[in-house]
């Protein structure tokens, strides 16, 4: 039986040191249990999903047991999206959350699926599935840090398991933010620590034992399959991931815990009308 060694969920000092004032003041960042020069994190992220693209959803799929789809269409309807409205989908790798939102926002909608890694964007383009909603979604290659659109462009903003890749987590967030129109709304799904300890316990089995295992049979990469389970582990817990979303100057936010909080939707709006 492949063993890996399964680390700690990270206290709330050590989850701290994952945010911006520190990974600037440090010049060091993680990503999973590897510590990174700053300046070098957004590389390392780049040439893992260059590693997993072409298998990255059917991976996903199966590892989750198709349950990313339940969560990620639960996570959308709190958008609450209509019809002929512009989406940003920051992350948005290979569509899935765009294509959810494109059937929501109707072809008088836009929606721009947003990420740096232009392989992960070409395997979601290639898919057959929904491959008439794929044409109708624009894609952008570019940094979530510096997101390339002008102030109040967007309706909605959302970033589903991606934000934790992030070397500045509150810069990107201030990004989505800032090209959000007055009353515009914010969707972040990610992954967090189950509540039940008995469930953690079996989780962390799951994540360190047989996703490694089966990443390394399936996808030729054992590392790729442990790293991001250890991204989890540092990030933020839903509470103080609402307190981030708060003093960056969202309201109204909240979050939705899934499976025993193993995903967390968070929405949140933007103050004003437009």
């Amino acid at each position: 039986m492949y063993i890996w060694k399964n680390p700690r969920w990270f206290d709330a000092e050590k989850r701290q040191e994952q945010i911006d004032d520190h990974v600037m003041h440090t010049r060091k960042a993680r990503f999973g249990n590897i510590e990174l020069d700053e300046d070098r994190k957004k590389e390392e992220v780049l040439r893992h999903f260059n590693r997993v693209a072409p298998k990255y959803d059917f991976m996903n799929t199966l590892l989750s047991f198709g349950t990313q789809y339940v969560w990620k269409r639960a996570a959308v309807r709190k958008l609450g999206l209509k019809n002929g409205e512009a989406v940003l989908d920051v992350c948005g790798g290979t569509g899935d959350l765009s294509i959810l939102a494109k059937k929501r926002v109707g072809d008088a909608g836009r929606v721009v699926v947003y990420d740096i890694n232009r392989a992960m964007m070409q395997a979601g383009r290639k898919t057959s599935t929904h491959a008439a909603i794929r044409r109708q979604l624009a894609y952008v290659q570019g940094d979530a840090e510096f997101i390339t659109f002008p102030d109040h462009t967007f309706n909605a903003a959302m970033v589903g398991f991606g934000i934790r890749n992030l070397t500045h987590l509150r810069r990107g967030f201030s990004e989505m933010y800032r090209v959000l129109k007055p009353g515009g709304r914010i969707l972040c799904l990610e992954f967090s620590r189950p509540v039940n300890p008995l469930f953690r316990w079996l989780y962390d089995f799951y994540s360190f034992n047989v996703m490694p295992l089966l990443g390394e049979l399936l996808a030729g990469s054992a590392q790729s399959y442990a790293c991001l389970p250890e991204t989890i582990r540092m990030f933020p817990l839903p509470d103080e991931l609402s307190l981030i979303l708060n003093d960056i100057g969202f309201i109204d936010v909240s979050h939705t815990s899934m499976t025993n909080g193993i995903a967390v939707a968070h929405v949140g709006t933007k103050p004003g009308r437009i």
